[in-house]
Formats: C-alpha cells, structure tokens, sequence
C-alpha cells in the first residue's frame, strides 16, 4: 500500500535519535561500506593496546562490539569520551561489562585526561578533532586511528534541501594530515572514499536529516516541508534518491621516547 507523505514524514520524526544504531534504516535506506573495515582493523589494534580512548563514542556501539570480539587482548583500560547526555549513557551501559569508563565532556573542550595516558586513540566520525590533545594523552609510540566524516559528505542531499552550497574543506584528509603532523604525529596512513547512499522513501530521509545534524544544519521536518514534499515526488518517480557520503581512514603515531 501507498502510504501518504504526511504518514512518511511524521514516521521518520518520531523515531529517537539517541545512539549510533542505523539498523532502523535496514530496507529504508543503503550506504556502501569503506572497503577498509574500520571495526576490523580497530580489533586488531585494540588486541594489541594497553590503554584505549575512544573519542566521542556516540553509544559505544561499535566499541563495545569490537572489544567483545577481542576480550583475549591485554586490554588494562578502556575509557570514552561522550558530550550528549542520552549518548554517554548509552555508552556507560555498553561498557560497562568491560570496565569502561564514560566521561562527558563538550566535543571541543580539551581532553579531561592525563599526558601520555593511552596507547591507542580511535574515533569514529568524530564532530572535532582536537589533535594537540590527541598528541597530549599518546603514550611514546601510541597512535590514533579513526575513520572520519570527509569534506562534501552527502553533497547532493545537502544542496536539494538548501540549494548549492560550498564545500567546506576543513574536513578533508589533507587539512587533517596536515593539523596532526604540526602537533608532532607521524601520519602513517590516510585513505579516503566515496560511497553510495541510496534513501527509498522519504522517512528514511527525515530520520537521516534528524540524526546526522551537519548535513542540513539546523533541520526540522516542518521547516522543510516543500523540499521534503519535492523529495517524497523524486523517490516515487525514480525509486530512491542517491547521494555518496564521503569517508576517509588516518591513522597517526605519536614518535616514541628513543626515535
């Protein structure tokens, strides 16, 4: 059965917002996953890690799966920082198990940590990237990894919602690789991709627009309800809408004590 835009729209504005679980989305909406394996690869580390940070953790979904796969690590110590309330909850629930600790703090206060504290920081997609606190809390020898949100992620969605607009190029790899060699990281890897977003129905779009908040800064459903309207009119007439988020993997090494 057909259903009515008014019954799609208010659908996707209903469902919460808290966490990092898209599985809402399964039939609704596809994105094409990094060929790199950010979880795989963050297990492998994490197997090897004394002491772990996870920058702005959203729920620790993705952490905790990955340390529950790699209990029989040498894992002494697992924190996480998280500046939306419902979020740090979630989190401290999720790590609980592991002894992880959730500290709340703003995205872009520095890091309530001491020097040289963790081995390993990791972050996915992260809103700030404070790379002279990073550098701070790395032991000799330890590294960030993470998979970042690169610059024009979702273009297309953004300039349909709020006509072209410019592409800010804070967030690509090239400004980040350059941001975290100035605070004395050797940058050894950096990667990047496109990948497909394909929305099937415009409450897959709202939803999306609710959660990721950077793609229409400032978006309610009432607000755009001519562009959701123009949207609903573009699914029906071509089946989806597509659009490609833009993702890219660095990772970075703090030098050690002898190099």
């Amino acid at each position: 059965m057909t259903r009515s835009l008014e019954d799609l729209i208010a659908e996707g504005d209903s469902v919460p917002v808290e966490g990092w679980d898209f599985s809402w989305f399964d039939g609704r909406a596809s994105e094409e996953r990094p060929a790199w394996g950010y979880a795989l690869r963050l297990s492998e580390r994490i197997g090897r890690a004394d002491a772990v940070l996870d920058i702005q953790t959203g729920g620790s979904e993705v952490l905790a799966e990955v340390v529950r796969r790699g209990r029989q690590s040498k894992l002494r110590r697992l924190a996480a920082t998280e500046s939306w309330p419902p979020n740090a909850e979630l989190a401290r629930r999720a790590l609980a198990p592991f002894g992880g600790i959730v500290v709340e703090v703003a995205d872009d206060w520095p890091l309530p940590f001491g020097d040289a504290s963790f081995d390993l920081v990791a972050s996915r997609h992260p809103a700030e990237v404070l790379w002279t606190h990073i550098a701070r809390v790395l032991s000799p020898g330890g590294s960030y990894f993470a998979q970042h949100v690169g610059a024009g992620s979702n273009r297309e969605l953004t300039d349909f919602m709020m006509g072209p607009q410019p592409v800010n190029q804070a967030r690509s790899p090239r400004v980040a690789a350059a941001a975290a060699r100035q605070a004395g990281l050797e940058v050894v890897d950096i990667r990047e991709q496109a990948l497909r977003v394909e929305f099937f129905d415009v409450a897959a779009v709202v939803y999306f627009l609710k959660k990721v908040l950077w793609t229409v800064p400032g978006f309610t459903a009432g607000g755009y309800a001519g562009q959701l309207a123009r949207m609903h009119r573009h699914i029906e007439q071509h089946g989806s809408f597509v659009s490609h988020s833009q993702r890219y993997l660095i990772e970075a090494r703090k030098p050690s004590a002898n190099h």
